[in-house]
């Protein structure tokens, strides 16, 4: 039965703690405290501002503003010079009087305009070395669109792979790793709903388009307590409001994409809209030729949102993303798969210190598989439904509280077979759909306990129900992997029966405490030293072979065979600013170890497979590295240099002494296993005419299976594979460059566009995606063969906007 009397004992905390911090306490009456909030926009578009520092210098105390704008301060009753300050705007500083509980918005420009009683400075890009935020990146869209990707598409997901302690799993893979952790372990948020797949064409694209992206935020660790779900990271990511203020359009043509996003108000200053649409269409240029003509392969994507300020104390948000890849081969073959997602969010302002958001959820992802020589058609999929109520609470200007509570229900379908024409030979089928429901509540702490030390701490305690209707395999001392010590392999458990469980009838259930820290201590102004830890619990695997997620991975859910992977990580951090902030220095350690990670017998069949726990055994991983960041962050020419050293191993023992479990119980390296990594990325300005920008990554090649001899069997040469993953790819490298061109125009026009011509992969680096071993026909001999995707690619895009 589901235990929900811990969930309603912390909702009825959360709920006293709710009433208790909307009025001000005797005692800080007594010391006439009062309280300066508010919202800080852009001047231009009226959009919400994410993560503006507000600053009180004369107090050394200050604070930043949340996902919606919004902020809020208590100070003694004084006068004050306060400080806005957000990167690619103009500094305001302002005089503010505060004898009373006083609201003021601000509005920030990117140009300097002189305004009454306002002064403005030029914006510094200085690394906040007192937040006790550690491993955490932000990159702004503006300089997104500055660095060169393949075939001149903006690609979010492309710019974070130049980030310490991020990777990719090769050439046009998907996914991204993070830390020596799987793609699958990164939970990636778009508008608070869940994206299982987060690339188009199969890696070559992202499905975030970049016009429609206002904020974005990877959490490598130090994980605050809202977040929870997957072991290594979070990619928080936020669409734009749309323009309240005016009507605007903007989009780009490239040689095989083009966007276009519209946004404007509903309502002036109230209400707004935004819809951006995005497609490829280099498919076409497929049916020029005859063989091809009935060949596709192209995606589109669409992303929404309504936005509405329905008084000072609150304001509606309904967003949502809609996304396909299709491909098709002589209309034979047919593949459409993506994303989807609709989330209906209320902002509510209890007090001027007390922020709410209630968000309802949904996110589905697709899978479709149409063979019609063999006239079948495959559908799988997850869908889930999630509710979240999210309270900040601004108690003091040295002391904040986040708390809240939300629950996720899960719809698992591995999968559906049924005959797509009268003549098929294909009997329909079906694999046991899965449901499962994911509980969870949190609080955490930021405390600054003096002007060297702050604090952030908190705890998430998280619950997991995998429920009916399903029947579950019962086997022989609840073993579904049997080991055959004669062949020394493992072998698939015949199960003795069955078991069945009604609707809701809970299966198996888990309770997992998730505890966060994170600490900053200041050693002077301009540097100092933090740590970090977090536990992470993922209740869902991806099952997948594969070294980045494919359209056909299949998500489950942990029950009474597959474990939840459970993750604790360490880290420990230098940060120092130079010249006034011109340049910084980030340099962490980190050391992460998994508990329950998957891998798979030898031969394992993954696809359609009706008894997944036959081919899994549990093991563990661990991951460690050092991560050196130094960035250039003003001035004409920008950017960073970052490098890092890092191990990522798995260890699979046997569950007995005469079981050899795999690579014999040894550590070996996972695929995610990058021992060097290096990046460096940079813009530079020349004119209001000219801009460039160029990217180099270099990565230790993926760690793969070579054969280590072969036999023969009835004529055929077949290699014979040693232990896993004692080999490399050869090492990973390109270079990329970039020229936007921005034709000087008449001011007064509301024309705005730029030529962006760029180069990937400007050597001709043919990087290895694979590389296989077969017989050649001629010589009887086994060769290796590599798999190249890409060489120079050049590309031109025109971007736009009125």
């Amino acid at each position: 039965m589901i235990n929900y009397k811990i969930v309603l004992l912390f909702t009825l905390l959360l709920s006293g703690l709710n009433t208790f911090s909307q009025n001000p306490s005797e005692s800080e009456l007594a010391k006439q405290k009062f309280t300066l909030s508010g919202t800080i926009t852009d001047t231009s578009s009226n959009e919400t501002l994410i993560g503006v520092n507000v600053t009180v210098p004369e107090l050394k105390t200050g604070v930043t503003t949340n996902e919606y704008g919004f902020y809020s301060i208590t100070l003694p009753k004084g006068n004050y010079k306060i400080n806005i300050q957000y990167l690619g705007y103009a500094t305001i500083e302002k005089t503010i009087d505060l004898n009373q509980n006083t609201k003021y918005n601000f509005a920030l420009s990117g140009n300097e305009t002189a305004l009454k009683e306002v002064v403005i400075n030029n914006t510094k890009n200085t690394l906040d070395i007192s937040a006790p935020e550690m491993s955490v990146n932000k990159l702004s869209v503006s300089n997104i669109k500055k660095m060169p990707v393949v075939l001149g598409e903006v690609d979010i997901l492309k710019s974070i792979l130049l980030l310490p302690g991020v990777t990719n799993a090769g050439e046009g893979a998907s996914g991204f790793n993070v830390r020596g952790g799987g793609a699958d372990q990164n939970l990636i948020l778009l508008d608070e709903a869940t994206i299982f797949n987060s690339s188009h064409v199969f890696g070559f694209f992202s499905v975030f388009n970049p016009d429609a992206i206002k904020d974005l935020k990877l959490y490598k660790g130090g994980i605050p307590a809202r977040f929870g779900g997957r072991a290594s990271s979070v990619l928080d990511i936020y669409q734009k409001d749309g323009n309240s203020k005016s009507f605007h359009i903007n989009g780009g043509i490239g040689l095989i994409s083009s966007r276009i996003l519209a946004e404007g108000p509903l309502v002036k200053d109230k209400g707004s809209f935004l819809i951006g649409g995005r497609s490829s269409y280099a498919h076409l240029f497929l049916k020029l030729s005859e063989e091809q003509k009935n060949n596709a392969a192209y995606f589109y994507d669409l992303n929404t949102k309504l936005s509405y300020k329905l008084n000072p104390n609150n304001s509606l948000y309904l967003s949502g993303y809609f996304g396909r890849d299709v491909f098709s081969l002589n209309k034979s073959f047919t593949n459409i798969y993506g994303n989807s997602t609709l989330n209906l969010r209320w902002n509510h302002l209890f007090s001027d210190k007390l922020f709410s958001n209630l968000s309802l959820i949904y996110s589905d992802y697709y899978y479709g598989l149409n063979l019609d020589f063999v006239g079948f058609k495959w559908d799988s999929g997850i869908k889930n439904y999630n509710i979240k109520y999210d309270f900040k609470n601004y108690i003091s200007d040295k002391f904040k509280l986040n708390y809240g509570t939300n629950a996720i229900y899960y719809d698992f379908n591995p999968g559906s077979i049924k005959p797509s024409n009268p003549e098929s030979g294909i009997n329909a089928d079906q694999l046991d759909k899965k449901t499962a429901l994911e509980p969870a509540v949190y609080i955490n702490a930021e405390q600054e306990l003096s002007n060297r030390i702050s604090l952030s701490y908190g705890l998430r305690y998280s619950l997991f129900y995998r429920l009916g209707t399903s029947t579950v395999n019962i086997y022989e001392n609840n073993n579904p992997v049997l080991f055959n010590t004669d062949m020394q392999i493992y072998e698939k458990a015949t199960p003795i029966g069955t078991q069945f469980y009604s609707k809701n009838k809970v299966i198996e259930s888990f309770n997992n405490w998730e505890p966060r820290f994170s600490i900053a201590y200041q050693l002077n102004e301009n540097q100092s030293v933090k740590a970090s830890y977090n536990r992470m619990v993922q209740y869902l695997q991806l099952i997948s072979n594969t070294s980045s997620p494919t359209p056909l991975d299949v998500w489950t859910p942990s029950d009474n065979y597959i474990k939840p992977q459970i993750a604790d990580q360490l880290a420990l951090g230098y940060f120092k600013n130079f010249n006034e902030g011109a340049y910084s220095l980030e340099v962490e350690t980190y050391y992460k170890k998994i508990q329950n990670r998957l891998d798979y017998i030898d031969g394992a069949d993954l696809i359609a497979n009706k008894a997944i726990e036959q081919v899994i055994l549990n093991g563990r991983m661990r991951s460690y590295g050092l991560e050196i960041m130094f960035k250039k962050n003003e001035g004409p020419l920008n950017g960073w240099i970052s490098y890092t050293l890092s191990k990522s191993e798995q260890q699979t023992p046997g569950r007995t002494a005469a079981e050899t479990g795999i690579n014999n119980g040894q550590w070996y390296k996972s695929v995610y296993d990058k021992l060097h990594n290096i990046a460096v990325t940079g813009s530079y300005y020349l004119n209001d005419k000219w801009s460039f920008g160029g990217n180099f990554a270099l990565q230790s090649g993926q760690p793969v299976s070579y054969p280590v001899g072969q036999y023969e069997y009835l004529g055929v040469t077949i290699p014979s594979y040693g232990l896993r993953n004692q080999n490399r790819l050869p090492a990973y490298h390109h270079l990329d460059i970039s020229a936007t061109l921005s034709p000087r125009s008449n001011k007064d026009r509301s024309w705005k566009s730029e030529w962006v011509f760029s180069i990937y992969n400007l050597y001709n680096r043919k990087n290895a995606a694979s590389i296989n071993f077969k017989q050649n026909s001629e010589t009887g001999n086994n060769e290796a063969i590599k798999t190249s995707i890409f060489g120079i690619v050049p590309a031109v895009s025109y971007n736009f906007k009125f």
